[in-house]
């Protein structure tokens, strides 16, 4: 029986889990954005948070607290550097669990643990709308068309560019450009 057991023990030995968890949170704190089962994921919510508190708080004691839980240098910087500047207003409730439904082969219940502040989708960024779809452009006929190189020349030899169709271009060179 539980009997008000506060950690979920994931199957897991002690040294086990605390690695998962360091493994896991670094992965969060580098990718913003992880999928693990939903247990995995409660569990990871009640490690990381308190380190990202820690993280708003930017000193030597608070830095080498963080490292002794996350054991990983760039994941303590990028969390230091990137990520507590942008959650320094927020009281709190850091990460955001968004179901995805079960896994195929073993039909556990999946999720992505994301940080709060780096989903631009529902941030309502630019990053959602620059998305454009490509379209493949017809040719234009070739009475439209502009061709620079059939052009007539000035007297220094330079193109004039002009908007006519080729067959009043192909007309007119003889007469724009004088003699010798």
């Amino acid at each position: 029986m539980r009997h008000s057991r506060v950690i979920n023990h994931l199957g897991r030995t002690s040294s086990h889990r605390k690695a998962m968890l360091a493994n896991m949170a670094t992965s969060l704190i580098l990718h913003k954005r992880i999928t693990t089962t939903t247990a995995k994921a409660k569990a990871l919510r009640t490690f990381v948070e308190p380190l990202i508190t820690k993280s708003k708080e930017d000193s030597t004691h608070s830095r080498r607290v963080v490292f002794s839980y996350l054991k990983d240098k760039t994941a303590v910087t990028e969390l230091f550097r990137e990520v507590s500047p942008k959650i320094a207003e927020r009281p709190g409730g850091y990460t955001r669990i968004l179901k995805i439904g079960n896994r195929i082969g073993d039909n556990a219940d999946m999720c992505i643990l994301e940080l709060v502040d780096y989903n631009e989708a529902m941030l309502g960024g630019e990053v959602a709308k620059t998305k454009t779809t490509r379209r493949r452009r017809t040719p234009k006929k070739k009475d439209e068309a502009v061709v620079e190189t059939k052009a007539p020349k000035n007297v220094k030899g330079k193109a004039v560019k002009t908007e006519e169709p080729i067959a009043k271009v192909e007309k007119t060179i003889g007469e724009s450009v004088p003699e010798k």
